[in-house]
């Protein structure tokens, strides 16, 4: 068996070992869906009328909905900081240093499996989001379009995510330090267009990655102009996950 084929093979026995701790443990797996949904009931219910008199030309739920499943996605970041960051303080990685398996294979696990789990959480946002009205007029190929992009960024924060949960000294700590970059996308077009903001707060708005990712998923889902944006999430998603691997990789080899 060649040394790929013996990564291959016990990068999937990490993957399979975080599946089943996220079974284990779903309040932490699928806790990124919580705050989404708790966020999503609350705009809708309470906050919906007054903010969705300024939105031009559709419903409130439509306008928020593809916000809200962004938000699913960096709610998932603080699962995958602790979880590394756990491996590392309880000493399983000095366990398995004393084993014949691929040094990458722990990082892959854990990167994969909140890839799964993170997309399970989007699916239930979606039903609840459908339930309190939200109605996408996406074709197949944009539902497709969506995922492929939902999936594209939780690879790029989980990335991120690692190195954050690496830098931490305990699962506390890397819990919190991933909190600025799971509030982020509530500074952008998530809840109301840029256009409504002050000018300090616009600018910073109009050009952090998220209201460009934010916007495409608008507009595959709602049909909305996209632009520019696309390409720019696309862009965003693919620098993030190189700089992401690259950190993480670099402080897991100098830890283990």
């Amino acid at each position: 068996m060649s040394t790929l084929s013996y990564a291959a093979r016990d990068s999937a026995t990490m993957v399979r070992r975080n599946l089943i701790h996220a079974m284990r443990y779903p309040s932490l797996s699928l806790g990124s869906a919580f705050i989404p949904i708790i966020f999503l009931l609350l705009f809708v219910y309470v906050l919906g009328g007054a903010l969705g008199a300024g939105i031009a030309g559709g419903r409130y739920v439509d306008y928020l909905a593809p916000g809200i499943i962004l938000m699913t996605v960096t709610s998932s970041t603080v699962s995958a900081a602790v979880s590394i960051s756990m491996d590392m303080t309880k000493g399983i990685v000095s366990r398995f240093r004393t084993m014949a398996i691929s040094r990458a294979s722990l990082l892959t696990g854990h990167v994969v499996g909140n890839l799964v789990c993170t997309m399970v959480s989007i699916v239930l946002v979606i039903g609840v989001a459908l339930l309190v009205g939200f109605r996408p007029t996406a074709t197949p190929v944009e539902w497709v379009a969506v995922f492929g992009l939902l999936a594209l960024l939780t690879l790029a924060l989980t990335w991120v995510a690692m190195a954050l949960g690496l830098v931490a000294k305990n699962p506390e700590g890397a819990s919190n330090i991933v909190l600025p970059l799971t509030l982020l996308p509530l500074i952008g077009s998530t809840f109301v267009p840029t256009d409504s903001m002050t000018p300090a707060v616009r600018v910073f708005a109009e050009y952090q990655p998220f209201t460009p990712i934010n916007e495409t998923l608008r507009g595959l889902l709602m049909g909305t102009p996209i632009g520019a944006s696309g390409a720019i999430a696309v862009g965003w998603c693919v620098v993030l996950t190189v700089l992401g691997y690259l950190w993480a990789k670099r402080l897991f080899n100098r830890q283990s």
